[in-house]
């Protein structure tokens, strides 16, 4: 049996193999890839994956859609288990009940995020991939990032065999910690490039405006490590499954979910989970004051505004880039309708869907709006009553379902960051909230950090600059240094954690 196929949401690429679509990232015709099938899981195969561990369970769900011909079972294997073995938890991503629902932490990775679950496996992937043969050996990442995905990342590719990554961020638009974790990782082939008087979407577009450069996109190999990526969407899936397990006592019984939404990728894994069979009841978009995705779901119209700056910035989003794929499945599966909307909303800024696609669309989510002093006032009484610390995007998921008044047990609030990442926006609920010790060694590292103007040719100036021309990457004498000074303070955050 061969793996499944995958084609762009707007037509210009069809029948892709998972080896080109992880590689490649973002479609030529500037569409997202979307799985031509969605494979279906039995109820004996929910059975059987019950009691599963994580990294077991994720080789179940990963087979269903990447067979022989593209990874072997072993490789498999071998990349996803040395994946989670990066996370502090032995459950990697563990359930808690908390004031009579559940809590998915998703934060126990490398850089205290959730996108180190997805992060830790493509990086894995683009090396198998790249010393198998695609690309001639070599990759360039460009990403952008509003805080969390850059960090992981470049967790995710430092010192990786072939691959140079640059990620773009706002100046001034991301946590001091969020930055110290891109700025002070010392491998050679990583570049954290905050981008001066920008936003993230123009981050993004720089991004997008790259892959739609033919000649560059072709010199350098671009490949994407954003949440268009659809190795990200897949590997996020499993947390679903794995958190359904720990509500249910049988697969007669459903789970819910709340995720605070930014690109729209996580609760996309969610959806696409339901899809293949997991009982899910109600997915709910958790937003911000930026809202886009609520005011769709409130009104069948997605529309673009500029951008507010709040306390949970890894949400401060316009424009949702997964949405695409939710929009295409809105049209039923018609890249031609999809790339005319899109067409459109590129030019106006403003995307409407009929009535009946609305009724459908509110029949797949349900949303909610949380502005900023509600996430503080439940990141305080989460505090005080019940002596959980809550990051201020979590807390966004968690106030929609008291919002729309969906607690219970088996509601599922998707936790996406330690903390401790966002100290300024907690301390206006919890006066001296704990560092973590991963956070309090950042300050002792050495810095590498760079600065561009907001100018795409620079940009790509910069690309081209830093990318290097070998098929293997080779760490240079500094660099194994600056490494053995990070391994050793790293080293005793581990035994500081211990005590």
């Amino acid at each position: 049996m061969s793996s499944v196929t995958y084609s762009s949401t707007r037509g210009g690429q069809k029948k892709l193999d998972f080896r080109t679509v992880v590689m490649q990232g973002l479609a030529h015709d500037r569409g997202l890839f979307v799985p031509d099938e969605i494979p279906t899981v039995s109820a004996e195969e929910l059975a059987a994956w019950r009691d599963l561990s994580y990294p077991d369970l994720s080789v179940q769900i990963f087979r269903k859609f990447v067979k022989e011909d593209q990874v072997p079972l072993s490789v498999l294997k071998d990349i996803i288990h040395r994946s989670c073995a990066a996370f502090r938890h032995p459950d990697v991503t563990p359930v808690i009940q908390v004031n009579g629902h559940a809590v998915l932490e998703l934060f126990h990775g490398p850089t205290l995020a959730f996108k180190d679950v997805a992060l830790q496996m493509l990086g894995n992937f683009f090396e198998y991939f790249l010393d198998t043969g695609s690309n001639g050996g070599q990759l360039t990442v460009l990403g952008a990032t509003s805080g969390d995905t850059g960090s992981a990342a470049i967790a995710g590719l430092r010192g990786k065999r072939g691959v140079s990554c640059i990620i773009l961020y706002p100046h001034g638009r991301v946590s001091h910690r969020q930055e110290l974790q891109m700025i002070t990782v010392p491998d050679e082939n990583v570049f954290a490039v905050a981008v001066k008087d920008a936003t993230f979407d123009d981050c993004q577009d720089f991004v997008k405006a790259s892959f739609n450069t033919p000649a560059f996109r072709d010199k350098v190999h671009l490949g994407a490590v954003n949440s268009i990526n659809w190795c990200r969407v897949l590997a996020q899936t499993t947390y679903y499954y794995w958190s359904y397990f720990r509500v249910t006592s049988s697969n007669a019984e459903t789970a819910s979910f709340s995720v605070p939404t930014g690109n729209f990728g996580d609760i996309l894994a969610g959806f696409y989970s339901k899809q293949m069979g997991l009982p899910v009841d109600k997915l709910v978009v958790a937003t911000n004051e930026n809202d886009i995705l609520h005011r769709f779901f409130t009104t069948g119209k997605y529309e673009r505004e500029s951008i507010q700056e709040t306390i949970s910035p890894s949400m401060d989003i316009c424009v949702s880039s997964n949405f695409e794929r939710y929009l295409f499945w809105l049209t039923g599966n018609d890249p031609a309708k999809l790339k005319q909307w899109m067409t459109d909303f590129e030019k106006t800024n403003v995307l409407s869907v009929s009535p009946a696609q609305l009724r459908q669309a509110q029949g797949d989510f349900f949303s909610s709006r949380v502005n900023t002093d509600e996430t503080i006032r439940v990141i305080g009484e989460y505090h005080k009553s019940h002596n959980y610390l809550l990051c201020p995007h979590s807390a966004v998921g968690v106030k929609a379902i008291h919002n729309l008044k969906l607690v219970s047990p088996r509601m599922v609030c998707l936790a996406t960051a330690d903390q401790g990442k966002f100290p300024d926006a907690v301390r206006r609920a919890v006066q001296d909230p704990p560092t973590p010790t991963e956070i309090q060694v950042l300050e002792k590292l050495p810095i590498r950090r760079f600065e561009l103007s907001k100018d795409l040719k620079k940009v790509q100036n910069f690309v081209e600059s830093r990318v290097s021309g070998n098929k293997k990457s080779f760490v240079s004498e500094h660099s194994l240094l600056l490494t053995a000074i990070a391994v050793s303070v790293l080293a005793v955050a581990l035994q500081m954690r211990k005590r």
